[in-house]
């Protein structure tokens, strides 16, 4: 029989990560709806540059045959929270599934040491690097050590096509994994705007499009992080929910130990005493 200690334990234990999670919840959707303006209009930008002149000569606008593909998946480093990780590499499986089917290379880019795991275990896929998850307060400058490895690998040409797998948070019960295109750019026809075209650039067209592009590039990387921070915080939440749920018989179970065991005790303690007390009697 277990004892009182280990009992008390597992029973206070039951609904503690929910509301851990839950706390942590309304932070992570806080920062990741208010974001979410600047990452569209990121997006807008981006497809807006894509349509100016000559813009494909721009490193990271060229558009290449994608021999190797490298892909961003962020998962977390602990488990417990529900399908969070095992749908997002269910995502990066079936994405370079269709790499290998193209004959192209797969390169991989884990945000999140559950992500490096399952990758190790890839045979023929290439593990460029792993970045632990960002914690529950990660800032913009988090974010910079992976985006300058993307922009490296893909002007030196190492990889001719960049994409992120994350889990975009709509609700609390709603989470969907998406897989999101970052280089090259890919024009957007309803985005043309001729006055983009006509505009003046300081000091140069080309330092311009650089900069501002790396930029909108870590905006959409960033969100990518905020959203998946929810996700997990929500499916975590939803998951020990159902376990404190589905554990209600367990933990009557485990009162009634607790009980027996205290009475146990106190019966062994009485039998103890009676003992005691007749041998100094006798």
């Amino acid at each position: 029989m277990a004892s009182t200690i280990v009992l008390k334990r597992r029973i206070n234990s039951t609904k503690a990560m929910e509301l851990v999670s839950a706390s942590k919840l309304r932070r992570a959707q806080e920062y990741a709806l208010k974001s979410r303006a600047y990452r569209d209009l990121a997006n807008q930008m981006l497809a807006k540059l894509s349509t100016m002149p000559d813009v494909t000569r721009q490193p990271l606008f060229e558009k290449r045959a994608v021999k190797n593909r490298l892909h961003i998946v962020i998962t977390s480093n602990s488990g417990l929270a529900g399908a969070f990780n095992a749908n997002s590499l269910k995502a990066l499986t079936g994405s370079i599934k269709e790499d290998r089917t193209s004959k192209a290379g797969s390169k991989v880019i884990t945000v999140g040491t559950k992500g490096a795991q399952f990758v190790r275990r890839l045979s023929g896929v290439e593990l460029l690097a792993v970045y632990p998850a960002l914690g529950d307060h990660p800032t913009a400058n988090d974010v910079q050590p992976i985006l300058n490895t993307v922009v490296e690998q893909f002007k030196d040409k190492n990889v001719d096509a960049v994409e992120i797998i994350y889990t975009m948070f709509h609700s609390t019960i709603n989470q969907e994994v998406i897989r999101v295109p970052l280089l090259p750019t890919t024009l957007i026809e309803d985005a043309k705007d001729d006055h983009v075209s006509l505009s003046n650039f300081e000091p140069d067209v080309e330092t311009v499009i650089d900069q501002v592009a790396t930029r909108l590039i870590e905006a959409q990387i960033w969100q990518a992080v905020l959203e998946s921070l929810a996700s997990e915080h929500a499916m975590r939440m939803v998951a020990m929910k159902s376990a404190s749920d589905n554990a209600k018989d367990l933990i009557d179970d485990y009162t009634l130990e607790l009980n027996t065991a205290r009475q146990a005790a106190i019966t062994q303690e009485l039998a103890e005493i009676s003992g005691g007390a007749e041998a100094l009697n006798g």
